[in-house]
């Protein structure tokens, strides 16, 4: 795991202090990762005074911050989790995650729980903090909306695999995998004239333990052949923009069936 150069795996723990620092998290449950013993400004805050900061400046600065994610610290810093509506709780763990002004946040699954009202106010809310704090964002989503909305690259993974990746736009408007045709096809569409009337991908994902040899998405894929199994595919460069690891975009069209 490289991180500004430095491969930061093996680094001991007094090696990796300053890097914990840059590198913060917003988990998916927007409740069970707060500690429902502190308050909101004191679970903000205390990150700061694990890194030396005086109680006193730690508790202005987690003010400010609750502020900037839209929540008054004079009504809601001195309340609890369970007080907190789920949109609120998650401007909590991104306030707790800026404090100590990191470069990189990884942000899992972060609005997957909430209403699609609050998922729009919280996604514009990071947005918003990307662009002012120069952030770079690594978002886990199943949500490809979202996913579009949000970022700049997309990697698309089944079973551990990369099996696409390319800017959002480039995926957006021509995915290659069929895996990734799949995700895309089973967003819900706005028009009632374009109902659904099969499954875009059919079987059960297979045992992640013991998966299949070869290509792994062989055994749900409509376009399998019997080289698939031999070998993973390596990344195919289908564009400036795109790559693509799959056997349908082989240099070599005699050997595709």
């Amino acid at each position: 795991m490289i991180f500004r150069g430095t491969d930061i795996t093996n680094l001991s723990r007094s090696e990796m202090r300053p890097f914990r620092r840059e590198l913060m998290m917003v988990f998916q449950d927007p409740y069970a990762s707060l500690n429902p013993r502190l308050t909101i400004e004191d679970t903000v805050a205390f990150s700061l005074l694990v890194h030396g900061t005086p109680r006193a400046e730690a508790a202005e600065r987690a003010r400010a911050l609750l502020g900037r994610v839209g929540l008054d610290p004079r009504l809601h810093g001195r309340r609890y989790a369970h007080e907190l509506s789920g949109g609120q709780r998650q401007r909590v763990n991104i306030a707790r995650a800026l404090v100590l002004d990191p470069r990189l946040l990884v942000l899992d699954e972060p609005v997957s729980a909430l209403d699609k009202s609050v998922q729009a106010q919280v996604l514009n809310l990071l947005q918003g903090l990307k662009a002012e704090r120069a952030l770079t964002y690594v978002f886990i989503s199943h949500d490809l909306n979202v996913i579009e909305y949000v970022s700049d690259r997309v990697l698309v993974m089944y079973l551990g695999e990369v099996v696409e990746t390319g800017t959002a736009e480039a995926l957006a408007q021509s995915p290659k995998h069929p895996y990734t045709q799949a995700l895309f096809a089973s967003a819900p569409s706005m028009d009632p004239e374009q109902r659904m009337e099969r499954l875009p991908i059919s079987g059960d994902p297979p045992n992640p333990i013991d998966p299949p040899s070869g290509c792994r998405f062989r055994t749900r894929c409509a376009f399998a052949m019997a080289r698939c199994a031999d070998a993973p595919p390596a990344p195919i460069p289908v564009s400036p923009a795109q790559a693509v690891a799959c056997y349908l975009y082989d240099a070599e069209p005699a050997r595709v069936a």
